[in-house]
């Protein structure tokens, strides 16, 4: 079986190669906080010195870290993992970039002898928990067939989309569409409840129509609860729609409600609200 190295233990990277070891695979972790790898390593994990020398040990090493700036931090310098890939080594960046960090990370990955493979993912905590992520996977193809049986143990779909870039751009277009979604939902549910309805009867009529999504069903509980623990942090979401709107920009492209879900993303930052679940988002609307 390859070995596989695993940079980034944050919400979802942790469940992610937590999945990997129990499927057996033969895994080596690193972390920026190097104490966040213990558990792994009481696990069966072996701990990476750094992103050289665990992308220099792998067949393939996976990385999934929070914005482009920090998956760029990741591959370069004299401990990245451009300085450790190697001839025929594979790399699979999961996290969530634009199209312009994958192609540079693509080109530094490949001009260094590795093979490149951009896999963003859809879904959060407890999808990443339960193994049934969908992986948007693009770039080199013989990379993708060889990560395929560790894409089966984090996720539950993985099509492959092309070229570098169309991953990233999968991604964008769905975490657009679901800050949208998310802020028409608080809308709707505190216009319901200012008007004397019930929360739980407003959830039962969207769960029986044409409306019913796992998000709504999820995310509403937590609006009548208050209670916004962290699957998806905020922040990172409304990083999300700023690189979907500039996507827009780039291709001429109209965003007019993207670009107002961004608008009350970024005042729930300003409001303190950045680490909390993307769902906090009602606290402003309400």
């Amino acid at each position: 079986m390859i070995s596989i190295g695993f940079l980034g233990l944050g919400i979802m990277g942790s469940a992610m190669a937590k999945n990997l070891l129990q499927a057996g695979f033969d895994v080596t972790v690193w972390n920026r906080t190097p104490e966040k790898c213990a558990a792994f390593v009481a696990i069966g994990a072996h701990h990476g010195a750094s992103p050289k020398a665990v992308a220099a040990h792998c067949d393939i090493t996976f990385a999934i870290v929070s914005d482009p700036a920090a998956a760029l931090a990741l591959c370069q310098g004299e401990e990245g993992v451009v300085a450790g890939i190697g001839e025929g080594r594979g790399y699979v960046d999961m996290s969530t970039v634009d199209d312009t960090t994958s192609k540079t990370i693509a080109q530094a990955i490949t001009q260094a002898g590795g093979r490149f493979l951009e896999a963003p993912v859809s879904g959060t905590k407890k999808p990443a928990e339960d193994g049934t992520l969908i992986i948007l996977a693009a770039g080199d193809k013989s990379l993708y067939d060889e990560a395929s049986h560790a894409f089966g143990a984090m996720g539950k779909m993985s099509p492959y989309l092309g070229d570098i870039g169309q991953g990233a751009n999968m991604k964008l277009v769905v975490n657009m569409m679901m800050g949208g979604m998310l802020n028409i939902f608080s809308e709707g549910m505190s216009l319901g409840q200012k008007a004397g309805l019930d929360g739980n009867q407003i959830l039962a009529i969207i769960a029986a129509g044409a409306m019913a999504n796992p998000m709504f069903k999820g995310k509403g509980a937590m609006l009548l609860n208050d209670d916004y623990t962290t699957s998806f942090p905020l922040k990172h979401m409304q990083k999300d729609m700023r690189l979907a709107i500039a996507l827009g920009d780039q291709l001429q492209q109209p965003l007019p409600n993207a670009a107002a879900a961004n608008e009350t993303f970024k005042l729930a930052i300003k409001q303190g609200f950045a680490d909390e679940d993307i769902a906090a988002v009602h606290k402003v609307i309400r």
